[in-house]
């Protein structure tokens, strides 16, 4: 039978650090979360936070309070003493000078035997029994002589200190509070002690009165006062909890109510009690939801209105214009055989149909949009012939404004889930504004795509957006020069639908530009139909992008963070990203 060989000392010894650590860390993390815990109930219940600084505040006052209660008792008991002992001491020199006057020499025979005898009747009881006031009397001036008595027999030199000795020596009546062991465990004493004169030089009465009982009754009163200010506290902190409670709770019900509101629930209101200022506001708060309630159903029956205004009027145009061009594509026809004034507005008229007719459309879609009926048809679509169809469709336009389209894609296959049919016409506006605003520069084609999204960036380095364009640019008919001649004839609406169309995906589509470097539109798409989007795969601020005021150019991807928003982490691109666009769904 064989047996594993132990392990090795080291390698235990090893071990013993790394397990440690874990511990450690386990405990620091335990702690964060718990100190994490406590300060967002701080930060977010009012309550709280005036209950603890009620709690703090009495606490600190309570406890002043009972420390000089306990202080001024603790006074009046030990001044108490003092004059008690004063007196006794006072007394008891007086009775001792009178016993000891008849002795000239200290020599004499019967002078230790009188010392005894006062030093006995002074302490008023039995000599062998240590309970109570311990009377002494010293000679320092005759210390082979005299032997020092005490009543009830005790060594009281430790709690003599010498300065006490030389104060009393000095012919001084003095005192001080000495802790000692007389009877075996250690008492707090108030030693007095009073020269006595006699005829052959001076003698040394001391007195030591046990504090026993004012300790005793000083640390009654602070219990009592200690008892006394926690339940103040207490009570302080419940009526602080309570009252708080009743104004913190229609605070809450208000907040409440006011997020069912913000939800759509406009039918909801505070109930009214009482008429005090907690009344009113409820009273004040149902008055101004009935108010907003009442707007918001007069705005969305005006936008109701209006929406099915456009949408009649373009369904209503379309007769008229199905006659007016059916007329002008017979003149168009015969243009030739006009003179050239006639000819020219054929064509004229022909153009202007066209985007009358382009109107129509881009209207009635956005009726669809606006009334909600727009649908997704999403099916696995390679978005390479894509972006390849679009680029034929409007290289006529721009050989003819001389802007060439370049390309960037890659050499496999791009599928994701996407309408095709949407996917090209956001595509065919994007390049199709690039184009009309590339100033004879290149236009920039690019493809991207990871494992959860994929996007196209379109690049042009026209005259760029001034500061703030970049949030106007996907606002129905907003032109960034309204004097600028359109070489598209567009609409004015192709980026709002590019806008609703990349909501409907569940994707973004951004832009940033920046006065003289041109403008880069993002186009961001989950791959799959319904995913939601954390990341794109291509940066929205293009790599040759210069920092304001000169500073270098920058480059590295753009670090986009989660949320619904997908607002953009901070990266090296985020100094000059000031002008940078964020329009999502």
């Amino acid at each position: 039978m064989s047996t594993s060989p132990p392990p090795h000392p080291q390698t235990t010894a090893a071990r013993r650090p790394h397990a440690g650590w874990e511990l450690w860390r386990a405990l620091s993390g335990q702690a964060a979360r718990t100190v994490a815990r406590v300060h967002q109930t701080w930060r977010r219940s009012l309550q709280v936070r005036v209950v603890t600084i009620t709690l703090v505040a009495s606490s600190l006052l309570v406890g002043g309070f009972a420390y000089l209660i306990a202080d001024k008792i603790t006074t009046i008991l030990l001044d108490s003493a003092r004059t008690d002992v004063q007196q006794r001491v006072n007394s008891g020199a007086g009775y001792a000078a009178k016993q000891v006057s008849l002795y000239g020499q200290p020599q004499e025979a019967q002078l230790q035997e009188t010392i005894e005898d006062t030093v006995n009747y002074l302490a008023g009881g039995d000599p062998e029994q240590i309970s109570g006031v311990v009377v002494a009397i010293t000679a320092d001036g005759y210390p082979n002589v005299i032997q020092t008595r005490t009543a009830p027999a005790a060594n009281v030199q430790p709690l003599i200190s010498p300065e006490l000795r030389a104060a009393v020596a000095s012919g001084k009546v003095a005192s001080q509070i000495r802790t000692g062991q007389l009877t075996g465990k250690s008492t707090k004493y108030l030693v007095y002690g009073s020269p006595v004169p006699t005829q052959f030089g001076q003698i040394e009465l001391y007195y030591l009165v046990p504090l026993t009982r004012q300790d005793g009754t000083a640390a009654d009163a602070r219990a009592t006062v200690v008892a006394t200010g926690v339940a103040l506290v207490i009570l302080l902190g419940l009526l602080a909890a309570l009252v708080t409670r009743l104004v913190v709770n229609p605070v809450r019900v208000a907040a409440r109510t006011a997020q069912r509101l913000s939800a759509g629930l406009l039918d909801q209101r505070m109930v009214v009690n009482g008429e005090d200022d907690l009344a009113l506001l409820a009273a004040s708060f149902n008055q101004m939801a009935t108010n907003l309630q009442r707007q918001i159903l007069r705005l969305e029956e005006m936008s109701r209105l209006q929406r099915r205004f456009t949408s009649d009027v373009s369904h209503e145009l379309r007769t008229p214009l199905t006659t007016v061009r059916m007329a002008a594509d017979l003149i168009f026809a015969e243009r030739d055989e006009f003179d050239p004034a006639v000819a020219r507005s054929a064509e004229l008229l022909q153009a202007e149909l066209d985007r009358f007719e382009e109107l129509l459309t881009d209207l009635l879609e956005i009726s669809r949009f606006d009334a909600g009926f727009a649908m997704l048809d999403a099916e696995p679509t390679d978005l390479v012939p894509v972006v390849h169809r679009v680029v034929d469709r409007l290289a006529g336009l721009a050989e003819r404004v001389g802007v060439p389209i370049e390309l960037d894609l890659p050499s496999t296959p791009v599928i994701a889930e996407v309408d095709p049919r949407r996917v090209e016409r956001v595509l065919r506006n994007l390049v199709g504004n690039a184009v009309e605003h590339g100033e004879a520069r290149p236009v920039l084609i690019t493809l991207g795509i990871d494992e959860t999204a994929v996007a196209i960036t379109v690049r042009d380095r026209g005259v760029g957006l001034k500061v703030g364009e970049e949030k106007l640019v996907f606002n129905r008919f907003w032109r960034a020069d309204p004097s600028r001649a359109r070489q598209t004839g567009g609409t004015g609406l192709g980026l709002s639908i590019s806008l609703e169309d990349a909501r409907l995906h569940g994707g973004w589509l951004e832009a940033w530009g920046a006065p003289g470097q041109g403008a880069q539109f993002r186009l961001t798409l989950p791959a799959r139909a319904g995913d939601r989007l954390t990341t794109s795969p291509l940066r929205l601020v293009p790599a040759d992008a210069a920092l304001p005021f000169g500073g270098p150019r920058v480059g590295g991807p753009l670090a986009i963070g989660p949320g619904t928003g997908g607002t953009p982490a901070s990266d090296p691109a985020s100094a000059e990203d000031a002008q940078r666009a964020e329009v999502r769904s």
